[in-house]
């Protein structure tokens, strides 16, 4: 039997007023996600333990059945793996973001998705002004990049700048979570860092020319996320799959792919957002179907929709995952008879909030042979209705493989 997962990061959302109540889920159209939820079972799953923040990287860890709650090191040494960055033993690795910030304000997460060919080049300024024997910074995609300060302490509190749009930057600077001298000095470490490339980029001409061009610029830098590299077994010591791929445009999830022993395949035109190559990702997906036992596609585009607040962007990068890639990847599979097919969130984005919250998230799973339940579509409600009921911790990736 082989398996596919179509994950729709941040797909879920909330009833909203706006909507006549609905989430954007049901609002959209969407005809084969219906239609898979007809042929399946549904339920809702609890992607994030208690103890965890909400996060794409703890979430997407669940799904693929990892007990995060003793894996998980942070987000910056998955994408690490995912640059191709070793870590050694001693490294703190945190995801750094390119951030607006104008007034003390932090405006957006994403410097206005900075291109990556503009932030390559102030990572590398920052480099040259910032970096020494314990700091440096590494190039990733668009504004998701990489700090790494060797002998540092995990300890610290870093708040994610997609879950304070709008908020005083004073309010969120890094601080120790204990009262040891290498958390406070590490967190004094990374503040002095973020104070320091705000005097350094705005002064270079690629945030000059924004400006001048009105779009928002890369002004800070906002690390967060920190840890050490982890100690994962691979989906083939866990669970036997025996050759596996992952589909993404971001390097959290390549390098969650990396470290569970996955084949990273890369799509031309993927770019993690709204425009990205759906068509693209989607004959991917099915071409890797004839030689691995399980493929992971994973899709950005409602999840940013939700962190901008951009409800008819959210709505359409539903629409387009139905229609280009469930519709497509579902009838190959009914066509094969050997294939199970699972369709989730990681997390939920509500537009109205623009961040990550941790309520269950809809699943449907599809098994050739297994009966189906009494679900007529795919959303929040009609899941909850479903005869999986509702999950947690690595009870997902046991049902996709039948696993008792």
């Amino acid at each position: 039997m082989k398996h596919i997962v179509i994950l729709g990061d941040g797909m879920a959302d909330l009833p909203s007023l706006k909507l006549e109540h609905l989430t954007p889920l049901q609002k959209a159209h969407t005809p084969n996600m219906d239609r898979l939820a007809q042929l399946g079972r549904s339920g809702l799953f609890h992607t994030v333990p208690a103890s965890l923040h909400p996060g794409s990287e703890v979430a997407n860890m669940a799904v693929m059945g990892y007990d995060v709650e003793n894996l998980y090191e942070g987000r910056g040494v998955l994408e690490a793996a995912s640059i191709g960055v070793n870590l050694e033993e001693n490294d703190l690795a945190f995801r750094c973001n390119l951030i607006t910030l104008e007034d003390g304000i932090i405006h957006n997460h994403s410097a206005g998705h900075i291109e990556s060919e503009e932030s390559g080049v102030l990572i590398d300024y920052l480099n040259e002004h910032l970096a020494d024997e314990r700091v440096a910074f590494h190039k990733g995609v668009s504004y998701r990049h990489l700090l790494v300060i060797k002998g540092g302490n995990k300890h610290i509190h870093c708040t994610p700048p997609h879950d304070v749009p709008g908020a005083k930057e004073k309010d969120h600077l890094p601080y120790a979570l204990n009262e040891s001298i290498e958390s406070k000095e590490t967190a004094a470490l990374v503040a002095d860092l973020i104070q320091k490339s705000q005097s350094l980029l705005a002064s270079h001409p690629i945030n000059i020319q924004r400006k001048e061009n009105g779009k928002a610029t890369a002004s800070s830098i906002w690390p967060w996320s920190p840890g050490y590299k982890p100690q994962m077994p691979t989906l083939k010591e866990a669970y036997q799959v025996q050759k596996s791929a992952v589909i993404s445009a971001v390097d959290l999830i390549q390098g969650i792919g990396i470290y569970a022993g996955m084949e990273v395949i890369k799509v031309e035109g993927a770019t993690g957002l709204w425009n990205t190559n759906f068509e693209g990702k989607r004959d991917a997906a099915i071409e890797a179907l004839k030689s691995c036992d399980y493929v992971y596609l994973h899709i950005e585009a409602p999840d940013e929709a939700g962190h901008e607040g951009d409800v008819k962007q959210k709505i359409g990068a539903i629409e387009d995952i139905d229609k280009k890639v469930v519709g497509p990847i579902l009838d190959y599979a009914l066509e094969q008879k050997d294939i199970a097919v699972a369709l989730l969130p990681d997390h939920p984005t509500p537009w109205e909030i623009k961040t990550h919250t941790r309520d269950a998230v809809p699943f449907v799973i599809y098994h050739p042979k297994n009966p189906k339940d009494q679900v007529e579509s795919y959303s929040e409600e009609a899941a909850s209705k479903g005869a999986y009921g509702e999950i947690e911790k690595i009870e997902f990736m046991k049902l996709l493989l039948n696993l008792k």
